[in-house]
């Protein structure tokens, strides 16, 4: 045997699910739903109370012909527990409620008390009010002092937003000439620091003149080659140091023979002629 209970079914290769027939139900069909009683209520037809909450197996239907707002209201079939008689009520959507409509009357209904009081009120003031003027010009004198009390409320409300708004755009208005002060602080101070980092390197660091080098020639044009610049740190005392103490011992010697007038040896000129065996004959022997 196969099993009762199976998650695949066979479906033969010839099946065609559009030659399913299909039932017509009709436009508004009642649904069967499992509910509990909304409210408290009473049979008309044995007098038997039903208490909120008695679980039911009713018929559902939507109301035709009645909405709330484009809401729509819907329709309840119970039977009473004792006599089996029909009792039927619909939602409330006005109320957020239910509301009996057939077969039963429901025990308590607080809005309808609130309607009722208010009418007995309204009613009683009316026939106090034609009995007596004076009660009359008393009831109109309270209902104005009341006008003008919700009026001054509601003035009190629209100036305590204004100031808070105004408060609200002043404080913005502090918050942000507080950020430029700030922001200008901080420029000013950073400007400062860049003034005394480039005065200390200044301080610390000098550009002196380099002499001319001693090695070339006489009539070299050495007179004509503008003058290098070296820079040169100083010491950490600020004391900036001399010129000939920066240079090594062969260039302070050179200074110092040149300062005293001694004239350099300088080097012989090779004979290019004897070495590139060149004979230069002499005139005499030419003219002979």
């Amino acid at each position: 045997m196969s099993e009762r209970k199976v998650l695949n079914k066979y479906f033969p290769p010839d099946f065609d699910p559009s030659l399913i027939p299909r039932r017509k139900q009709p436009k508004n069909s009642q649904q069967v739903v499992r509910l509990m009683a909304p409210f408290s209520m009473r049979c008309n037809t044995c007098g038997e109370y039903v208490y909120k909450g008695k679980k039911f197996n009713a018929r559902k239907e939507t109301v035709e012909g009645e909405d709330y707002y484009g809401i729509k209201i819907f329709r309840f079939y119970i039977k009473c527990t004792l006599c089996s008689a029909e009792i039927t009520f619909k939602t409330d959507p006005k109320n957020t409620d239910y509301a009996a409509e057939h077969g039963a009357s429901r025990n308590f209904e607080p809005w309808r008390d609130e309607k009722e009081v208010e009418e007995v009120d309204r009613l009683a003031r009316l026939e106090e009010e034609e009995n007596n003027p004076m009660k009359a010009l008393e009831n109109r004198t309270v209902d104005s002092k009341r006008e003008m009390d919700i009026l001054d409320a509601l003035q009190d409300i629209r100036a305590r937003n204004a100031r808070n708004e105004r408060v609200g755009q002043s404080v913005d208005l502090v918050v942000t000439l507080g950020a430029e002060e700030i922001e200008t602080e901080e420029d000013r101070e950073r400007k400062r620091l860049e003034e005394e980092d480039e005065k200390l390197v200044r301080e610390v660091f000098s550009k002196v003149t380099m002499p001319a080098p001693l090695g070339g020639s006489p009539d070299s044009e050495t007179s004509d080659e503008p003058a290098k610049m070296v820079t040169v740190k100083r010491k950490a005392d600020d004391v900036e140091p001399d010129l000939h103490s920066l240079l090594s011992e062969n260039t302070r010697s050179l200074l110092n023979s040149k300062s005293s007038g001694v004239q350099l040896a300088k080097k012989p000129r090779a004979d290019l002629k004897n070495k590139l065996g060149i004979k230069i004959a002499k005139k005499g022997k030419a003219t002979a």
